[in-house]
């Protein structure tokens, strides 16, 4: 080797280096406990591989699994459930005749379930116009009934189908019979299509239901995606007609109100269709698999609780977001021109490259780790790293680094999207709420991302107050108190926590005088830390990253934390049992959240599994716990006589209202009383559930 710092390493080094060659070779005389020829795979599963090769067209490899002897793939099946027959949709029917659509609504009635769909101009339920409705029935008995379609220059003449009024009219009541059930995927989008197509009559209030895809994701959380295709190659085998080869991509792709009816009808009734089918198979799967509880305790009576509060959005004031942007583009100016400054030279602080250079190559900042790409690393995580160092050359650039990255997507991601989110016919925000989206249960929100406006940090808490409430209204938020901190005490049973949060007392203060011997403003702020940290399964490095000590003292803080409470060792190490066992956890409501990397070969992904699987029956609660009070809220506020108190935003264990100024202290007892009490009676919990109620102009204000 040329002379190097890597060939002096390796010369001082040397016995360490063919130590490391000894502990990494592969062991050749060990006894297998099994044959090599007993571990080949004995047949292709069929699916849903069959699936996805015939939607690519992998005409080859199609034939290739033809010719092989299949192997069952497993399934959470109900003994006895009968295969549907494969989707048929020359079968299916357009509906352009009043008596067709009322031999539809009529069949629909005497059977007493229905599969509905709707197609539209858009992914924006709160903006989007109906272009049609699907239904099924059994299946292969699907039908689409079209109701806007033409307007273009793709049809010479609009095509024959039944007026808009006389078809919501004729549904309203069959969506509304309180005999029928309603099954949708994805439910809360049409209901807020349909209430908003037929709002000149009050809208349609569509009731009872069943939602597939929030049974899907209460049966097999962790397992696998929820949306309806996915499901179909998993559960069905059924490849289904993908939107794009109905309306085509890029510059000549067609709205749906354009489609020919006979191609609209093919990919719309497969909808209904596929989503009858899969209601028909997770259904039975429900009780069978001791999920009906969280379904119809927690899950289910959501679906129009989330609907309601999207169609309702947020005032957002774009004055001050604008004020807000013209703020933050002068301070990230300020910030670039400091940057440069120290580097002594311009570059684009935005390039991970470019970044990487100048503090690893130009600044001589150690510890730099290059990619595959042959990229620095440049990730929060990495800066964060240097800027703690306080011998590091780059501490003081790359603290300005980290201000502009969160100035940056500050401003480009809610004080500039936010104010092109303003629905223009309602001059309001309206967020997405997704059922499925996270997998221990908590809902999770886009367009815009509520859940990741941050609120520690002043800068923050400035975008919170963009959000205001009409004329003679006020915003409430009410926040549960260190709810997982409380559940916590109630699952790991631990008597010190339990009567400290029955007394009222301060749990950091607590946790920083049972470790630490003292209480003050740094053994507090590690208090809190390590209370929660440690919930989720953190490990002796991410403690002393996060409160910059060393791995040894970080572990003797655990050490200290599991003999004071030693209820949460126990729990850690029951959950982590239980779930390796079973390959799930469960929350006090009966919420399971599969883990199928608890047993991964990579250490990394294993380890995370296991963070995430202690943490997941606590926060699991804590999601179904808010969910149970968001549902029980709208009834209980109309009993009180308040009907004018609306629920407009759920923020991790966070919700907020806009109510007129005059109904907050009537108000205030009642959603307390919800929230606190909203485990029973099905649950009865051995600590109390604290919440903190604040009132406002803004959602900042009311903090």
């Amino acid at each position: 080797m040329k002379p190097s710092k890597m060939r002096d390493n390796l010369i001082e080094h040397a016995e360490m280096a063919r130590l490391s060659r000894k502990l990494v070779e592969l062991a050749c005389d060990v006894p297998l406990p099994d044959p090599l020829d007993e571990l080949e795979l004995k047949g292709i599963p069929d699916a849903p591989l069959r699936a996805f090769l015939e939607h690519h067209g992998f005409r080859t490899l199609l034939n290739r699994l033809s010719a092989v002897a299949d192997a069952p793939v497993e399934h959470h099946e109900v003994p006895g459930l009968e295969e549907d027959p494969p989707c048929d949709h020359d079968a299916y029917e357009t509906v352009v005749t009043e008596e067709a659509l009322d031999r539809w609504i009529a069949e629909a009635t005497h059977q007493g379930w229905v599969a509905i769909d709707t197609e539209t101009t858009g992914v924006d339920a709160t903006r989007a116009e109906l272009v049609g409705v699907s239904m099924a029935l059994v299946p292969n008995k699907a039908c689409y009934i079209p109701i806007a379609h033409g307007g273009s220059d793709m049809f010479a003449e609009k095509p024959v189908q039944l007026d808009r009024a006389t078809v919501l009219a004729k549904l309203k009541p069959l969506f509304e019979d309180p005999a029928v059930l309603k099954i949708g995927h994805n439910l809360k989008y049409d209901m807020i299509v349909l209430g908003r197509a037929y709002k000149d009559l009050g809208g349609i209030d569509v009731a009872p239901y069943d939602d597939s895809i929030v049974m899907s994701f209460d049966l097999d959380a962790g397992l696998h995606g929820h949306g309806m295709d996915e499901l179909a190659a998993t559960h069905l085998s059924h490849s289904c007609i993908a939107y794009k080869d109905v309306v085509g991509t890029g510059k000549n792709q067609l709205g749906f109100h354009e489609v020919d009816l006979k191609a609209a009808t093919r990919y719309a009734a497969e909808d209904a269709d596929v989503t009858l089918r899969l209601w028909r198979r997770f259904k039975p799967r429900l009780a069978y698999e001791s999920a009906t509880r969280v379904y119809e305790m927690v899950d289910r009576p959501l679906v129009s609780v989330i609907a309601g509060m999207e169609r309702a959005g947020v005032k957002v004031d774009a004055g001050v977001l604008s004020r807000l942007s013209d703020e933050f583009s002068k301070q990230i100016a300020a910030l670039e021109e400091e940057i440069h400054g120290i580097a002594g030279f311009k570059f684009t602080i935005g390039s991970p490259k470019q970044l990487g250079d100048v503090l690893f190559d130009k600044m001589g900042i150690k510890g730099g780790r290059k990619g595959k790409s042959g990229v620095y690393s440049t990730d929060v995580n990495e800066l964060e790293r240097i800027a703690a160092d306080k011998d590091s050359p780059g501490r003081e650039m790359v603290a300005k680094v980290l201000d502009w990255r969160q100035l940056s997507k500050l401003k480009s991601t809610y004080t500039d999207a936010l104010q092109a989110q303003i629905n223009p016919e309602t001059g309001r925000v309206h967020t997405s709420y997704s059922l499925t989206g996270a997998q221990t249960g908590r809902l999770s929100s886009t367009d815009p991302n509520l859940q990741n406006i941050p609120i520690r940090t002043e800068t923050g808490r400035q975008i919170r107050d963009a959000f205001v409430a009409e004329p003679g209204n006020v915003i409430l938020a009410a926040d549960y108190s260190q709810i997982e901190l409380r559940l916590a005490a109630h699952i790991a049973d631990v008597p010190a926590l339990r009567t400290a949060f029955e007394n009222g007392d301060d749990i950091h203060n607590m946790t920083a005088m049972e470790l630490f011997g003292e209480v003050n403003r740094d053994t507090r702020g590690r208090a809190k830390t390590i209370n929660f940290a440690i919930l989720y399964g953190i490990s002796r490095w991410g403690l002393a990253g996060r409160l910059d000590v060393t791995p040894d003292e970080a572990q003797a803080m655990i050490n200290r934390y599991f003999e004071r409470f030693p209820g949460i060792n126990r729990y850690i190490a029951d959950t982590l049992n239980e779930a390796k066992a079973r390959g799930y956890t469960t929350t006090l409501f009966g919420r399971k959240t599969h883990f199928p990397r608890l047993k991964a070969a990579n250490p990394n992904e294993r380890a995370g599994s296991e963070r995430a699987a202690i943490n997941a029956p606590i926060q699991g609660t804590c999601a179904d716990i808010i969910k149970r009070a968001m549902a029980r809220m709208g009834p209980a506020l109309l009993e009180a006589g308040l009907p004018n108190v609306k629920m407009l935003m759920q923020v991790h264990d966070e919700l907020v209202f806009e109510l007129p100024e005059g109904d907050v202290e009537r108000a205030k007892p009642v959603i307390e009383r919800v929230m606190a009490t909203a485990a029973e009676p099905a649950i009865k919990l051995t600590v109390p559930l604290g919440v903190e109620i604040g009132v406002g102009p803004s959602w900042g204000a009311a903090h």
